[in-house]
C-alpha cells in the first residue's frame, strides 16, 4: 500500500495532538458538509461518528451499515478537509482480526490517520467482545499501520460503563483491566463513554497512564474540568448529528404549528454553504 507522506506527516501530527497542554476537542462528523463547518470553526482535526453515518445513509447504529458505506463516506470527508481525519469503525466489521485488521487496511486507503475500535458486542447476554480475541484485534491494526508507514492513532473504547455490563461496584475493574489491556496491545487512547463521574474518570487517568478519551454532553463535566482531571481527548459521539435532527424537528414542529420559521434564523446562507462546498 503506497501511503502519501503528506498522511503520515498527519498522522503524527495528530499523535502529538493527544499530548498538548489542553484537551483535544473533536465534536464528530458525519458527512462532508459538517466536516467543513468543524473545520472551518480551527479545530485541528476531525473524528467521524459512526452512529451519525450510519443514520445519515439510514440505518441504525451497530455495525448495520457495511464496511464498504463506512469507508466510503469517510473517504470523501478526508478528501474534502485538510486537517487529519479519524475514523469510527465500530467493532471493525467483524468477528475476527483479520476482519479488523482489513478495515484498519481500507481506512488508511481512505485517508484517515486514526481509527475506534469498541468491544461492545450488542448482545445482551454476552455484551462484551472476549478480551483475547478484542486484543488480537488491536495488534492486528496496529500491524496494519506499522507495514503501510502510518503511525495510525488507535483509540481503543471499552464499553463497560457505557453499556452498563455487570453490577456497578465492579464496573471500574473490569475497565481499567480492559484499557490496560488495550494500551499494551497496541492502543494509543483509551475511550470509556459513558463515564461522567469526576472522581472516577481522574482515577481513570491515573491507572490507566495512557491519553484517555472522554465522551461529553449534556450532564458531562465541562472540558476546563475535563482538563483539571488530565482527560486528553473529549469527543461529542452522535450528539451533534442528533442535535441537528432535534433542530430539524423543531423547524417542521413549528411551521406545522405556528406556521412561522423563528427555528431558521441562525442557518448558514446559501452562498456559505456553497463557498464552503465549493
Amino acid at each position: 500500500m503506497a501511503v502519501p507522506d503528506e498522511q503520515k506527516h498527519k498522522a503524527i501530527g495528530f499523535r502529538n495532538m493527544h499530548h498538548g497542554p489542553k484537551p483535544l476537542l473533536l465534536p464528530n462528523v458525519w458527512d462532508v458538509a459538517s466536516a467543513r463547518i468543524i473545520e472551518g470553526a480551527g479545530f485541528p482535526a476531525i473524528a467521524t461518528t459512526s452512529a451519525g453515518i450510519a443514520f445519515s445513509l439510514g440505518y441504525p447504529d451497530g455495525q448495520r451499515i457495511s464496511r464498504e458505506e463506512m469507508v466510503a463516506r469517510v473517504g470523501r470527508i478526508t478528501r474534502a478537509v485538510k486537517v487529519p481525519v479519524t475514523a469510527d469503525v465500530e467493532a471493525g466489521y467483524g468477528h475476527r482480526a483479520e476482519d479488523a485488521a482489513e478495515t484498519a487496511r481500507e481506512v488508511i486507503e481512505a485517508g484517515a490517520v486514526g481509527i475506534n475500535l469498541e468491544d461492545g458486542t450488542g448482545d445482551s447476554q454476552s455484551p462484551l467482545v472476549e478480551l483475547s480475541l478484542q486484543l488480537e484485534k488491536i495488534r492486528a491494526i496496529r500491524e496494519v499501520a506499522l507495514n503501510a508507514g502510518v503511525l495510525l492513532v488507535v483509540n481503543a473504547r471499552a464499553d463497560v460503563y457505557l453499556d452498563q455490563v455487570g453490577p456497578a461496584e465492579v464496573r471500574y475493574f473490569e475497565t481499567i483491566s480492559r484499557v490496560r489491556a488495550y494500551r499494551d496491545a497496541g492502543a494509543d487512547c483509551v475511550f470509556v463513554p459513558g463515564l461522567r463521574d469526576p472522581q472516577t474518570i481522574s482515577q481513570l487517568v491515573r491507572d490507566a497512564q495512557c491519553p484517555v478519551n472522554i465522551l461529553a454532553g449534556p450532564g458531562s463535566p465541562s472540558v476546563p474540568e475535563l482538563q483539571k482531571l488530565g482527560v486528553a481527548r473529549v469527543s461529542l459521539g452522535s450528539g451533534p448529528m442528533r442535535a441537528t435532527l432535534g433542530l430539524l424537528r423543531r423547524i417542521a414542529e413549528e411551521i406545522n404549528g405556528t406556521g412561522t420559521y423563528s427555528a431558521l434564523e441562525g442557518a448558514p446562507t446559501h452562498a456559505e454553504v456553497n463557498s464552503l462546498l465549493g
